[in-house]
């Protein structure tokens, strides 16, 4: 059964879009490892973290694609899972820094002593454990998205009801995470962080390995996404997003159906907030801004949503263009990016990569009656037989 998924998943463009990702979790780490500083070829730190961030923003468009682009569900709050896997691989963090920290407290993270905590909450004992931070990385987003899908889904809450429910779910936990008595460091967050499994997060080769493993979860995620949409489940599912009453018809829980894609989706996005918060060094509760969220919903609609590769090519090519036009034009960025939006809904519904395939197939059914047109043109009529004299 594994195998026939794997098979199913790796098909043509899946395959190839995978192996960039592999080769460049391997290609970009050399350049900046072992080429010297002064060589062309050489890839700066801090551009290397700087494509890191963008493909655990890749990660996150993928993981609304899956709920958005195949079964129609437009979660405004996908940014909510993103920050609760950033604070799970932060608290990870915070407490490798020990004795270290400004206050020298070898428990309490500095802002608790500054806080004048007096022991470690509860839901903090364990994270200094890799293996429980990193299940909690998916345990937390997927948890959340269970128990929101159990009731929101059960309800047949669907359309714009269901996306206004997600916004509200990530903004309420946002004003929650402010608070400086939950726990979580209030409005500066978690950072200032030293080291991952003993070695430094500054360093260079933590970088690297942190930039290729954000290419392979990636290439993971994709696989793992296209064996999904692919399958039998993955066609029930089109048909959610198609014709949700004839499905129900038919037979199906589409309670299910939408609850188990939608917690998939979830801890995809978990893994994309864990990786990148030892990246960029900080996770606060900014994250669960819903704007970030409706950002991402930008992301996959410019590059294509129901095409798995297609979010992934929007969010690195609106995060490249971003990073330039912030610093190049810093008040005109956010009108740039709703234009880029009504330009994309106007004239390009399907996006980057569902336009490129449309043209394709239209080309490829211009060439097929062309050939069946010669075809028919090259066949001659028998002639009829001369009669015997």
């Amino acid at each position: 059964m594994i195998t026939g998924f794997i098979l199913r998943a790796l098909e043509g463009k899946i395959l190839i879009a995978a192996g960039i990702l592999v080769a460049f979790a391997l290609l970009i780490p050399a350049l900046n490892l072992l080429m010297p500083p002064d060589s062309p070829l050489h890839v700066p730190t801090y551009i290397m973290s700087l494509l890191g961030k963008y493909l655990c923003y890749a990660l996150l468009a993928l993981a609304l694609d899956l709920v958005w682009g195949y079964c129609g569900i437009l979660s405004l709050g996908h940014g909510a899972f993103f920050a609760l896997g950033g604070y799970a691989m932060g608290m990870y963090l915070m407490r490798q820094i020990g004795s270290r920290g400004v206050y020298g407290d070898p428990i309490l993270p500095d802002f608790m002593v500054f806080l004048n905590w007096k022991e470690l909450p509860w839901f903090w004992h364990g994270m200094d454990m890799f293996p429980v931070a990193m299940a909690m990385v998916l345990i937390v987003p997927g948890l959340l998205a269970f128990v929101f899908g159990w009731f929101a889904f059960r309800s047949r809450v669907n359309g714009v009801y269901l996306s206004i429910i997600t916004q509200a779910m990530t903004y309420a936990l946002m004003l929650a995470f402010f608070r400086n008595d939950m726990g979580f460091g209030g409005n500066n967050g978690l950072t200032d962080y030293k080291e991952i499994l003993g070695f430094s997060v500054q360093a260079d080769g933590t970088r690297a390995v942190l930039f290729a493993l954000s290419a392979i979860f990636l290439a993971l995620c994709l696989v793992i996404a296209s064996g999904i949409t692919r399958s039998k489940f993955g066609k029930v599912l089109v048909g959610v997003r198609d014709a949700e009453s004839r499905v129900r018809f038919l037979g199906y829980r589409v309670e299910n159906i939408k609850l188990f894609t939608f917690v998939v989706s979830a801890m995809m996005a978990g893994i994309a907030g864990a990786l990148f918060v030892p990246q960029v060094g900080i996770i606060n509760p900014g994250e669960f801004d819903p704007a970030n969220s409706i950002e991402v919903v930008v992301w996959a609609a410019v590059g294509g949503r129901g095409t798995l590769i297609g979010p992934i090519i929007g969010a690195i090519l609106v995060n490249v263009g971003k990073s330039y036009f912030t610093g190049a034009f810093p008040d005109l960025w956010l009108f740039a990016l709703g234009g880029l939006f009504i330009f994309v809904t106007l004239f390009l519904p399907k996006g980057i990569v569902g336009t490129v395939q449309q043209v394709l197939a239209r080309r490829k059914e211009y060439r097929d009656a062309a050939d069946k047109d010669a075809a028919n043109t090259d066949v001659k009529p028998q002639s009829a037989p001369v009669a015997a004299e």
